[in-house]
């Protein structure tokens, strides 16, 4: 070979080896994003064909190296290492919402990826000995152009050892829980509202009775088996355990695995409608709680969901919301910018005085179911007063932060339509500068701008400015404002989170400024 040549192929590997590792953490981070599930990563490599730019011209920059000859070959090599180079500056360290979690299952797929690119890297040099410099070049750059693809194709060849090593601790997560035969789980699942009935209900119930309760969000069979195998204990009598999907069947799984006797279904609505493709689907996968439970076990139904009410399981149930024909029956809602007060009666008849420091009707909503499963454990409701007092809001889920002449009202975690209305009506109550930021909502199928349009409608009703993040994603939204005739120079639009909210600190207003934080997107958006 050339020297010259030679001296480019070695900067070209070089660059490349650097920008691959960094390409890899992302498109790592991005798979575990995406569940690991190639359906739900294919679809958004669909989706986001864009962001490769620079991976397509190192592709098509490869194939040329292989058909050029001295000297363009030399010009090729020079262009594929500017445009390798790129690819790991596009790859920079970047700021995350959710950074990569570095799971033994993240680690077996980085060991294998990095296999695979030794042996990629192996052939390049071996080609390179034999004078194939073409074939060198060419494979040096696929390396860098696939690397989108090499998670999945690590995951595929792990998928035996996964399954194996989760046989092993769902086995062993399934062993512990019959060696406690009178634990009484109560699974907690619904299309909105689950992790917070589950962390109100925990707060209530571990001053009666030792109570486990799936941390976070752990609502996915590994989740809760970790949970069990870590934290479950010879002297807990309840398990509160949430249960969470994405698509049909998933339910019926962790029902498999704790066996509930007991459970809550606190709403159905479209979420995560794209990977259910359909409402019937969503109803059906909620609805296998109930089929799992046992004849004696209670279930409890949310109805202040109009779904639930048009689709009754056939059997037994205990009803809770805020209409009179309900079994815990929530009324006389009173919402200042310190709390929540109501009433809530009870199956006996008996009125009973609640407060708390949550804002919002859903939230006196979710905290009635757990005052009505708490209540069915046992636990007398004239007790449950000063326990629903110490409930605190779930991070991210209508979290109130004061900062000075602002008031934040973080409802940031995974927004549905049901929720996104809920919070506006709770921000309409409130006496100040009422302002709304959000992205909009996603993960709804075909129903997406439909439902991120009647958003904006609403929005426009209830806030007395807008801060839409991301121009094009925020499309419907802006559309449903406008429709409503909101004022134009009360709509703004920016494309960095960071950016809007320095210009909201720094606005001028004479009433104090309440910001309602509505959605907070992930990485993969």
């Amino acid at each position: 070979m050339v020297p010259y040549l030679q001296l480019l192929f070695g900067s070209v590997t070089l660059a490349a080896i650097y920008s691959v590792f960094k390409s890899l953490l992302y498109n790592m981070h991005i798979f575990q994003l995406n569940g690991y599930r190639f359906s739900t990563h294919s679809g958004w490599l669909k989706k986001n064909l864009g962001r490769f730019a620079v991976e397509y011209i190192v592709f098509a920059l490869s194939f040329t190296g292989l058909i050029s000859h001295d000297p363009i070959m030399g010009f090729s090599a020079v262009a594929l290492l500017v445009s390798v180079i790129a690819v790991a500056v596009e790859n920079r360290n970047k700021p995350q919402k959710k950074p990569l979690v570095y799971t033994p299952r993240v680690k077996r797929m980085f060991v294998t990826s990095v296999v695979i690119y030794v042996l990629l890297f192996a052939a390049a040099v071996y080609c390179l000995t034999t004078d194939s410099k073409n074939t060198a070049f060419l494979v040096v750059g696929l390396s860098v152009a696939l690397t989108p693809f090499v998670p999945i194709v690590a995951n595929v060849i792990n998928k035996p050892v996964e399954k194996s090593v989760n046989r092993y601790y769902l086995n062993d997560a399934k062993k512990m829980l019959k060696m406690m035969p009178e634990l009484e789980t109560i699974g907690i699942t619904g299309s909105y509202g689950k992790t917070s009935v589950k962390f109100y209900l925990y707060t209530i119930l571990r001053a009666w009775t030792d109570t486990l309760v799936t941390p976070s969000s752990f609502n996915t069979p590994m989740g809760i088996v970790i949970t069990i195998r870590k934290s479950l204990k010879a002297v807990h009598k309840i398990f509160l355990c949430e249960m969470g999907a994405k698509w049909v069947g998933d339910i019926k799984e962790l029902c498999d695995i704790v066996h509930p006797k007991h459970g809550i279904i606190t709403a159905l609505g479209e979420q995560h409608l794209e990977s259910f493709g359909s409402k019937e689907n969503i109803i059906k996968t909620k609805y296998e709680l109930a089929d799992a439970l046992p004849s004696e076990g209670r279930l409890y139904l949310n109805f202040d969901n109009e779904v639930i009410r048009k689709n009754l399981p056939k059997r037994d149930y205990i009803s809770y919301g805020t209409t009179p024909d309900c079994d815990y029956y929530a009324f006389d809602e009173k919402i200042s910018v310190t709390g929540t007060s109501f009433k809530v009666k009870a199956p006996d008849g008996e009125v009973y005085d609640f407060d708390t420091k949550l804002l919002g009707s859903h939230n006196v909503v979710n905290i009635t179911a757990a005052v009505a499963a708490a209540n069915g454990f046992g636990m007398p409701m004239s007790e449950m007063k000063r326990y629903v007092r110490r409930i605190d809001a779930v991070p991210h889920r209508m979290q109130i932060v004061n900062k000075g002449e602002v008031t934040i009202i973080d409802d940031a975690f995974n927004s549905n339509p049901a929720g996104c209305r809920a919070a506006l009506a709770t921000l309409r109550q409130m006496d100040g500068e009422r302002i709304l930021v959000t992205p909009g909502m996603v993960e709804l199928g075909s129903e997406e701008y439909k439902l991120n349009k009647e958003f904006g409608e609403f929005a426009a009703e209830c806030c007395d400015r807008i801060v839409l993040i991301g121009k094009k994603q925020t499309l419907p939204i802006k559309e449903g404002i406008e429709s409503r005739k909101f004022p134009a120079d009360k709509l703004l639009v920016f494309e960095e989170f960071t950016e809007a909210m320095k210009t909201l600190y720094a606005m001028k207003t004479d009433k104090k400024k309440i910001i309602l934080l509505e959605n907070d997107l992930p990485d993969n958006y």
